[in-house]
């Protein structure tokens, strides 16, 4: 509960200022035919006519938004190498950290970077739960890291091992023949092998009607392109089961692909990751790569990434310089947040696959408070994301390229409050890349502010949707595809003015929505 009011604090603040001088200055609030705050204060779900709702976002980041990023002791102090390399001084404290016994949080020990320059040679790595790196202050005169290297190489990484396993014998089918996106629940052949707090995937088959029926198999020809094909559009998403009742299973976060008989359905099986690790926290630096020119191509490339974790974190760090990013989280990063940091005058060719300032592969994560200058893909997802994933109050300037998904399906993402001097796209990209086709689905634009915004819906298997938005409407590269969901394109007091704070507060019963609609 602190962790909620905390973050709805700031926003709170705004929206009472605002709503003083609305009275003259305002029109009244305009709310979407989808969600909306009741007289009640209740946020309440209006389905399509399929059944589907705009999904619950609110349960990503570091332990899904219900527990504060922690504020431990300092365990072992490093102070940089004079003259030369520190990587090896950073790596030994992290190590003799990482050697500690865990407490009943998981948590090992903080080690402290003093203030000063550090060079560093290569990457620092963090492959053990429960350990925190953290400097004295994001500053270019505070703890300032230098990535040292003419090679792309990642900065820090923090990653676990070994990779997801299914539970042999778990596996049960979903027997609705329609599961809507929004749902938090669907009925299974057999329930009897599952119980509360089981961590299952619910897979989703990728099938050749599928294919065929979104047209992805007959995407324009140029040399490269590659269509797509069933088997490498099977969509695991990682739940965790909340209530079994009967042959019905309750998942902790919504559906937000529906799943349809006619198209495989879906089925449910428990894994396990072994590897993984958590409680992993990078703090309060400035991370800087080392160039020598503005089109280099071989320097550091990553700030800090994250892969095989769970709630773990990136918080008040300023990057600048990276070819690629100044966060990006990998496949198997999940419950990961991203808050307060900035990627900043980025260094390479201004071309396809450089300038992904923040960067998601994963589950269930959340980019908070973020800022970018001369990116391409500011805020951006990769191929076959399995969502809820949420970018929210995040700026990008002097872009290159458009913010949204930008390669090949990715799923439930919520760009909330995302504000930039280019574009938000959410299109079918057909034959860019190596035949990229329809982005995504369940995408989600609330309250953004852009130059210019294409939204559109594949022909089926769901929506992508634009709520409140400030700025141009264009038909996207390829003007014959569906168009989206479009709802209050330049209204000016739009209420709630973030769903993804409005949702974290409907999950606590004690906090009022209706002060968000003032």
């Amino acid at each position: 509960m602190n962790r909620v009011k905390k973050l709805v604090g700031g926003i709170l603040a705004v929206t009472l200022c605002v709503s003083v001088s609305a009275q003259t200055k305002l029109p009244p609030g305009w709310q979407s035919s989808y969600v909306k705050i009741t007289p009640k204060g209740e946020l309440t779900y209006y389905p399509d006519k399929q059944g589907n709702t705009i999904p619950d976002f609110s349960r990503v980041g570091y332990h899904h938004g219900d527990k504060s990023i922690p504020d431990y002791p300092v365990t072992k102090t490093v102070y940089p190498v004079e003259k030369g390399d520190s990587r090896q001084r950073i790596q030994d404290a992290i190590d003799e950290v990482s050697r500690m016994k865990p407490d009943k949080n998981g948590y090992r020990g903080t080690v402290l970077l003093k203030r000063g320059v550090y060079h560093v040679h290569g990457t620092i790595h963090i492959n053990t739960g429960g350990v925190i790196l953290t400097g004295e202050g994001d500053n270019v005169n505070e703890t300032r890291l230098l990535a040292i290297g003419k090679q792309r190489f990642s900065l820090i990484e923090v990653s676990g091992n070994g990779r997801m396993e299914e539970v042999s014998g778990t596996r049960v089918k979903i027997t609705d023949a329609f599961v809507p996106v929004g749902t938090h629940s669907f009925q299974v052949s057999s329930a009897t092998n599952f119980k509360v707090g089981d961590r299952i995937i619910v897979y989703r088959p990728g099938t050749e009607n599928w294919i065929h029926d979104i047209k992805m198999d007959q995407i324009v020809e140029r040399q490269g392109t590659r269509q797509w094909t069933a088997r490498e559009y099977n969509l695991s998403f990682e739940r965790e089961i909340v209530k079994v009742e009967g042959n019905r299973i309750y998942i902790d976060n919504p559906v937000v692909m529906q799943m349809e008989e006619k198209y495989g359905g879906g089925e449910v099986f428990k894994y396990t990751f072994d590897g993984r690790i958590s409680e992993v926290g990078v703090t309060n630096m400035c991370l800087e790569s080392e160039f020598e020119h503005y089109e280099d191509n071989e320097h550091g490339w990553i700030g800090v990434q994250f892969d095989k974790v769970e709630n773990c974190w990136a918080r008040n760090l300023t990057c600048r310089y990276f070819g690629y990013s100044a966060v990006s989280c990998e496949r198997n990063a999940k419950n990961v947040t991203v808050t307060d940091c900035r990627c900043l005058e980025t260094k390479s060719l201004i071309t396809g696959g450089l300038r992904y300032s923040f960067n998601n592969w994963g589950q269930q994560n959340l980019f908070m408070n973020c800022q970018s200058t001369e990116g391409r893909h500011d805020y951006v997802t990769g191929a076959r994301v399995c969502g809820p994933n949420v970018f929210y109050n995040c700026t990008a300037s002097q872009t290159y390229a458009d913010i949204g998904p930008h390669h090949r399906w990715a799923v439930g993402t919520l760009y909330d409050n995302v504000i930039t001097d280019g574009e938000i796209n959410v299109q079918d990209r057909g034959k860019m890349g190596s035949g990229h086709g329809w982005a995504g689905v369940t995408q989600v634009l609330w309250n953004c502010r852009v130059k210019r915004a294409a939204v559109q819906s594949p022909w089926t298997s769901g929506h992508n949707y634009n709520f409140g938005m400030k700025g141009e409407k264009y038909p996207g590269v390829f003007i014959d595809r569906p168009d989206g969901v479009w709802e209050g394109q330049n209204e000016k007091n739009v209420f709630p003015r973030s769903l993804y704070v409005a949702q974290l507060m409907a999950r606590h019963r004690d906090m009022d929505l209706r002060i968000l609609t003032k």
